[in-house]
């Protein structure tokens, strides 16, 4: 598993609001970065410089912060770009799977064709902290018989323990905070 070495300004830009969405959490806002176009480039770039040359198909992206990195990096890879949603926001056939939150449970999709069989997929989000989405987006990945390459996420909260969920798989991060 590995982590990228810290964008120049990236940590820095990323807003801490605490109390978001409820009390005791302490919510990173990305914001700051995607209103910085240099910013924002150097993080599309750091994430194409591990991965050009590499044999990714598709990008799958989990909705909806994790669409606004992986559809620049698609784009710059040649790969497609595939949307894993909430239930109920796709309009075609899709699998889902159900996975629990710490206040609850909640569902994603993918389309049934949006993977095809051996396709190699890149799991991207903004931030990994418990894992649980990530481990539901590979789930949805190999039920439609795709292989994962890795995960890749801007942001990591490490004392979330994220990373355990996704054992056996590389996981890329620019940024840590615990």
């Amino acid at each position: 598993m590995s982590v990228l070495p810290v964008v120049q300004g990236l940590k820095e830009a990323i807003r801490s609001i605490p109390d978001f969405p409820k009390p005791g959490i302490l919510f990173r806002d990305i914001t700051p970065v995607l209103q910085n176009p240099d910013l924002f480039r150097k993080v599309i770039d750091a994430f194409a410089q591990i991965y050009e040359g590499r044999e990714i198909d598709v990008i799958a992206a989990v909705e909806s912060r994790g669409f606004i990195f992986a559809a620049p990096l698609a784009v710059r890879l040649g790969a497609g770009f595939v949307p894993l949603r909430k239930s109920g926001k796709l309009p075609y056939m899709t699998y889902k799977v159900h996975y629990a939150l710490e206040y609850g449970i909640e569902a994603l999709e993918m389309h049934v064709d949006a993977v095809k069989p051996g396709q190699r997929v890149l799991i991207m989000d903004d931030l990994l902290a418990t894992g649980g989405t990530a481990h539901a987006s590979a789930r949805l990945v190999l039920q439609a018989g795709g292989i994962i390459d890795s995960f890749a996420f801007v942001i990591e909260l490490t004392d979330l323990k994220g990373r355990e969920k996704l054992q056996g798989y590389e996981v890329i991060t620019l940024v840590q905070f615990p």
